[in-house]
């Protein structure tokens, strides 16, 4: 799959924007602060319905305008499609997939399949727990849409559970409506533990031996699933932990609250790695994701990196370009120095000045068609 084009109106500092990308590897290069992420970001909330910085629409929306037009076109399977979003400012979003209106923009997500990789990425080891079930559940979310109900309908009711909690100290006689809530509880939450168990386990099959040329064979990397509470012990959980809930006035237990931990040869590096340790990690993460993606949609994802090359050293930064050989790839950095001597074939360069596109120059690259 590969994305044909993207059009922007009122999208951040965008007025007006039509960009046509190569199958490739595309480039956009730039000062900081000229519009290069918000590229990224208008392709990752037609995939998704989100901002990958957690932006609401008003945000996104340019300032002088009431509204934003997004236009994606598609290739997949020989197939294209169209999407269509419309953000609005003080309105739910619309959307529309080849002139056909969605209904829930949950219908979007895997119409086009993105792997994000940013900075902030390589920060999701040693950052704390929401980032890396935040990981989890955009990736998930990609491709299972059970799960993506299932993890919808249980954060509801999580919402639900907890204004609940807070009410008792005013209205105690609500505590006997706790039960009904805990029932969803376990219900959607299980599905949740169960579907992320078995995503970690997929990504470990792939992360050791990825993991294992990164370091040159020094380190063995494992993923562990560390859920807050098992799915046979979820009710129970609910139950005991149910005074210190109405205490607290929140739930305790579940999902909400999960992690994963990183070993490195036995060793806790969210705790105790190195920053060189927690970055292997963190690459190594980003590439075994794209995999499985590919595995379980039988395609290629489409990879955004956002300035990440500059946060990587020489031998990263070539593992990690002769892995992206064959997959459609949309680079952002400030300048073209770490492609120049690179074995990547760059198909088109665009340079971006101030929310617009102008012509890049030669920068001897092995393949460059300029736009």
């Amino acid at each position: 799959m590969f994305i044909k084009s993207l059009e922007l109106k009122n999208y951040r500092n965008y007025k007006d924007l039509l960009i046509e990308f190569s199958e490739g590897t595309n480039i956009l290069y730039g000062n900081n602060a000229q519009g290069k992420t918000n590229i990224l970001e208008a392709i990752y909330v037609c995939a998704t319905t989100k901002s990958h910085r957690g932006s609401k629409d008003r945000e996104i929306i340019n300032f002088n305008t009431e509204d934003a037009h997004i236009c994606m076109r598609v290739e997949r399977k020989s197939v294209v499609h169209k999407i269509d979003m419309h953000l609005k400012r003080s309105k739910t979003k619309g959307a529309a997939i080849d002139g056909l209106i969605v209904k829930k923009s949950s219908d979007l997500f895997g119409v086009v399949n993105v792997v994000f990789f940013s900075p902030e990425d390589l920060g999701i080891i040693k950052n704390g727990p929401a980032q890396r079930r935040r990981f989890i559940d955009l990736e998930l979310c990609q491709l299972d849409k059970i799960y993506l109900h299932d993890l919808t309908s249980y954060n509801k009711v999580v919402n639900q559970r907890n204004n609940l909690l807070r009410q008792l100290s005013l209205n105690p006689s609500l505590k006997e409506t706790l039960d009904v809530w805990d029932s969803q509880l376990v219900s959607y939450g299980r599905q949740v533990i169960a579907a992320r168990r078995r995503f970690v386990r997929e990504l470990n099959e792939l992360i050791g031996p990825i993991h294992d040329k990164l370091s040159g064979q020094k380190e063995s990397l494992k993923l562990i699933y560390e859920p807050n509470v098992d799915e046979e012990h979820f009710e129970r959980a609910l139950f005991e932990r149910r005074e210190k809930d109405i205490r607290t006035k929140t739930s305790t237990a579940g999902p909400h609250r999960d992690d994963i931990n990183f070993v490195v040869n036995g060793i806790d590096i969210r705790r105790f790695g190195s920053q060189g340790q927690q970055r292997t990690a963190a690459l190594s993460l980003k590439l075994a994701e794209i995999e499985l993606v590919k595995s379980k949609i039988n395609d290629t994802p489409v990879l955004l990196l956002d300035d990440v090359l500059s946060e990587l050293d020489s031998h990263r930064q070539n593992y990690l370009l002769e892995s992206i050989k064959d997959i459609q790839t949309v680079i952002t950095c400030t300048g073209l120095d770490e492609f120049v001597n690179s074995h990547l074939d760059i198909h088109k360069v665009f340079k971006v000045v101030n929310g617009t596109l102008e012509n890049a120059p030669d920068a001897g690259l092995h393949r460059n068609a300029v736009t």
